[in-house]
């Protein structure tokens, strides 16, 4: 297992390119730092869940190289599938048996056998608090129940590398909350490291200690949660325009707002306009005004601290919602200016 220090998960410049020149990734790199949660933030068709097949050696890139525990994915796929444990979007479990059956199944493709399998597979059940469902067939469990199963699959042969793409999509909250829970206990121990993939903001906030913000097949951001925040000095302002996208001049919008002092890094995504100001509050009459100025009707404003939405907007130059709206496969255009001069 790497020690402290070294790079559990390392890639450099890959790219993928999917039929119909669907371009998913375009010179992704990524440096996971061994015993860490590791978070992939970004909206449907980013290219995180094309990143995960590359690192976990169901997919080939068509350029650039990536290691996983310390081993090329491309000449030491074997050696790499040993050391990982993945958690796929959909459920890998098997419906027809139960989930102590599923384990040990999973166990064997792992070379366990005998009585230490055995034990392993029951002190799994217990920890993900299934041992009472562990003789029930799995067509009868509940979504959260599945995705603890699928978790607990991952990890039979103690993997040095978890993947988790996406793995509270589908749940209702408390069982997203639950699974949240899970995640945080791995983290805590056995210097496991978690590649977690996910489209939810609050979900990176909350578990990873390091994120890479993936926007259009590439990492526009990285570094804490906290630290991304940071860099965001001030608080965000946000307005929603009764007018209709075009029929407001976004020029003049940015011109209007950029003249007080104070305000700067202002968007404008849809009828949303999005700005930055060392004092919101103070900020909020004079922006109104200046947009009433313009002709630009008001339907809402708000003032809050720096969020990852606010990171992803400052950096890919469109707020998250819109983005994972777009899906897979959008068109790729250039990110529209961002005045104030962001990064």
């Amino acid at each position: 297992m790497p020690g402290n220090g070294t790079l559990a998960v390392e890639a450099r410049e890959l790219r993928k390119t999917y039929p119909h020149d669907v371009t998913a990734l375009d010179g992704m790199s990524l440096a996971v730092p061994a015993g860490t949660v590791f978070g992939l933030l970004g909206p449907n068709g980013a290219g995180k869940s094309t990143t995960v097949k590359i690192l976990t050696t169901l997919a080939r890139p068509d350029g650039g190289t990536a290691a996983v525990a310390g081993h090329d994915v491309l000449r030491r796929p074997g050696r790499v599938r040993r050391a990982i444990g993945v958690v796929a979007q959909k459920s890998g479990a098997d419906p027809m048996a139960t989930g102590r059956e599923n384990l040990l199944l999973q166990g064997r493709l792992y070379g366990l056998r005998g009585a230490p399998l055995g034990r392993r597979a029951d002190e799994l059940l217990e920890r993900f608090d299934l041992a009472a469902a562990g003789s029930r067939l799995v067509r009868g469990y509940s979504g959260g129940m599945q995705r603890r199963l699928d978790v607990a699959l991952g990890l039979v042969h103690r993997p040095e590398v978890l993947f988790l793409d996406e793995p509270t999509t589908g749940l209702d909250p408390e069982a997203r909350t639950a699974m949240w829970e899970e995640i945080a206990r791995l983290a805590g121990g056995e210097g496991l490291t978690i590649v977690l993939t996910t489209h939810y903001l609050d979900e990176a906030d909350r578990l990873a200690g390091r994120v890479a913000v993936v926007d259009r097949g590439r990492v526009v951001a990285e570094g804490t949660p906290e630290a991304l925040k940071g860099e965001l000095r001030g608080d965000a302002v946000h307005v929603e325009l009764a007018v209709a996208p075009g029929e407001v001049d976004a020029g003049l919008l940015r011109a209007a707002l950029t003249e007080f002092a104070g305000v700067r890094e202002v968007a404008l995504d849809g009828r949303r306009l999005s700005a930055r100001a060392a004092d919101g509050a103070a900020a909020v009459p004079r922006v109104l005004t200046a947009l009433e100025r313009q002709g630009a009707e008001v339907a809402a404003v708000t003032v809050a601290r720096p969020s990852l939405d606010d990171v992803y907007l400052r950096y890919a130059g469109r707020r998250f919602a819109e983005a994972d709206g777009a899906g897979a496969g959008a068109p790729r255009t250039a990110a529209p200016a961002v005045a104030g001069g962001a990064r």
